[in-house]
């Protein structure tokens, strides 16, 4: 009985307990993370309701460390609020809010990667009972921008597994970053035998996470041109972002399909005596050793796929042909070339080297060349053009026809492309001096003169000189010319002579004679300097003369007509004697006479002693 008794007070306090509990129950609010960068400050809020008044709450705060276990970082009541010490969080919290606001915050300073931790708020009241609530702190570290590397080396499209395309590193994130594959803006998906991709992890000494990524693919020609790169995705508060490395390039080695060669200068046609640079390239991006070429008279490995001939002559004419192999299949490969070498042979001038033509008769020169290219032909005498072709005609030839001619020979497509030829013509006729423009000549006693002889003939006439007196006279200089020769005398001057130069051939003879005078150095007069003004001067005393007379008749007129003179007025005394006042003379002068003329009123002329 008495054990009935005590199951039931049991049973009863039981239910008194859980209605109790029911009716006085304390709520509690917070959310479920709060997210921050590392280094800024968090704050956790707690907001709560219960019935009890302030006076009857205690609050803590917590935080689960990693065994897991709860360790409290502060405290709370009506009396006092206490930093608990010895915890990583003693001088980085704070707590604002009380029990009447309903509502306490948990501060926390300078977020670090191990703060990332979940936090408690748990409140206590006198009869409400005690509840709690939980809040993760997420910390977060935005990671440098990734950096991307490609291969130095190529890589061939004839490997048989996967190669190393490039690396992909990001460096300090939290939490971890991923990395994504790209091609031309196309994700990649890892394939097997196709495309692989490795990730590796690294957690620094600062808990940051560096992540690498390395791209592995089987490649094709297509490839060379495609762009790669990769994009990292990382957590922040609030979400998640990404960034994106550098775009790169990938070197893919291909074998050939085809050789082109061709030549790289000069540009346009080719001409003897050039150097000629040929360049051979194949459309594989493969390294090759195998470039050669074959040519008219030899073959020739290539030294980084050009081959340069020197000084080519005709010749070198032909084809020429570049070949490769690829060494994996042993195939040849080959492309060719034409190269034509223009030439101009020496000009062949006829007739050759010289040619004698008479006086009078006609003279036809060719000159000729063989040439691949169409020929310009010019003849020149003294530079200067006579004739075009490559014929020269001389009609009626003279002594002026004789000289030298040259004909020029070009290629006008191709510049610098030239030959020339000569020929000397001899025009033969009896000698024909040139006569000097005088042959008088005065010269001082004891001087010495030089006399030249200038003869055009051929054959070169023979020149000799000798004196009126018979003296042969020694030549001093003598020179050939193209038109003949050319003599020089020099002869000492004692007396009046005369000198004969005289030129013969076998077809005539001609003379020219110098007659010298001499003449006493001391009695020869100095030539009389005649003033320019002399003549007009004389001119205009001639013309004033002529004016003063007529004016004088003017007057005598009109006297004579007034009677004053002539027994007009019957006044005047004709016997009597003429004064000095009567007398009108007139003077006349001339710078070549000292005798002056004087005329009367009657036109008498007066001597000078009459006056």
């Amino acid at each position: 009985m008495a054990a009935r008794n005590t199951a039931s007070l049991l049973v009863g306090l039981l239910l008194l307990f859980l209605t109790w509990g029911a009716w006085a129950d304390v709520k509690v609010n917070m959310e479920d993370r709060v997210e921050v960068f590392r280094g800024e400050n968090a704050s956790i809020s707690c907001m709560f309701n219960s019935s009890d008044g302030v006076g009857g709450m205690m609050i803590r705060w917590f935080y689960v460390t990693r065994s897991p276990e709860e360790q409290r970082i502060y405290y709370q009541d009506t009396t006092m609020n206490i930093v608990d010490k010895g915890t990583p969080f003693t001088d980085r919290i704070s707590v604002t809010g009380t029990g009447a606001s309903r509502e306490i915050v948990l501060t926390i300073s300078d977020v670090q990667l191990d703060d990332e931790l979940e936090f408690i708020c748990r409140i206590n009241g006198l009869t409400d009972g005690t509840r709690e609530g939980r809040t993760q702190l997420k910390v977060f570290e935005k990671p440098d921008r990734p950096i991307i590397e490609a291969v130095e080396t190529g890589i061939s499209v004839n490997e048989i597994s996967p190669s190393k395309i490039a690396t992909c590193e990001v460096k300090n994130g939290f939490p971890k970053p991923s990395i994504t594959w790209y091609r031309n803006n196309m994700p990649i998906q890892a394939a097997q035998d196709v495309v692989e991709v490795v990730t590796s992890t690294t957690t620094e000494s600062s808990g940051l996470f560096s992540v690498k990524s390395e791209l592995s693919m089987m490649v094709m020609k297509e490839d060379q041109d495609d762009l790669f790169y990769c994009e990292v995705t990382y957590f922040v508060p609030g979400g998640l972002t990404m960034t994106e490395s550098n775009r790169i390039n990938i070197t893919v080695h291909y074998p050939s399909t085809a050789v082109r060669v061709w030549v790289e200068s000069p540009k346009g046609k080719i001409k003897e005596g050039d150097s000629i640079e040929l360049h051979c390239r194949d459309d594989g991006n493969m390294p090759s050793s195998s470039l050669s070429i074959s040519y008219p008279g030899g073959e020739h490995i290539l030294e980084n796929n050009v081959m340069v001939v020197d000084n080519v002559t005709r010749l070198n004419s032909g084809l020429y042909q570049c070949k490769d192999t690829d060494w994996d299949t042993l195939e040849e490969i080959m492309g060719n070339t034409t190269v034509f070498v223009n030439y101009l042979d020496p000009a062949v001038v006829e007739p050759e080297h010289t040619v004698d033509v008479a006086q009078g008769e006609e003279l036809t020169a060719t000159c000729n060349t063989n040439s691949s290219l169409q020929t310009h032909t010019v003849w020149l005498k003294d530079g200067e053009e006579v004739s075009t072709g490559h014929s020269l005609t001389l009609m009626d030839t003279t002594f002026d026809s004789a000289g030298t001619y040259k004909c020029v020979v070009t290629v006008p497509e191709i510049e610098g492309m030239e030959t020339s030829g000569t020929l000397r013509v001899f025009i033969t006729g009896p000698p024909e001096i040139i006569k000097p423009d005088s042959t008088e000549r005065e010269a001082s006693f004891e001087e010495t003169i030089n006399l030249s002889c200038n003869v055009r003939g051929f054959p070169v006439p023979t020149v000799t000189w000798n004196t009126s007196d018979g003296k042969i006279l020694e030549t001093a200089s003598e020179k050939r010319t193209d038109e003949g020769v050319q003599s020089l005398v020099s002869i000492k001057v004692t007396s009046d002579f005369s000198a004969t130069c005289e030129a013969f051939n076998e077809f005539g003879t001609d003379t020219v004679t110098f007659n010298i005078t001499a003449i006493e150095a001391a009695t020869a007069d100095p030539p009389k300097k005649v003033k320019k003004e002399g003549n007009g001067v004389i001119i205009a005393v001639i013309i004033i003369c002529i004016l003063l007379l007529a004016i004088l008749g003017s007057v005598l007129y009109f006297l004579y007509k007034k009677g004053k003179i002539c027994g007009r007025s019957g006044k005047q005394d004709l016997t009597k004697e003429k004064s000095s006042k009567d007398n009108i003379v007139v003077e006349m002068r001339s710078d070549n006479t000292e005798e002056a003329v004087l005329l009367g009123v009657n036109g008498e002329k007066l001597h000078p002693g009459d006056q």
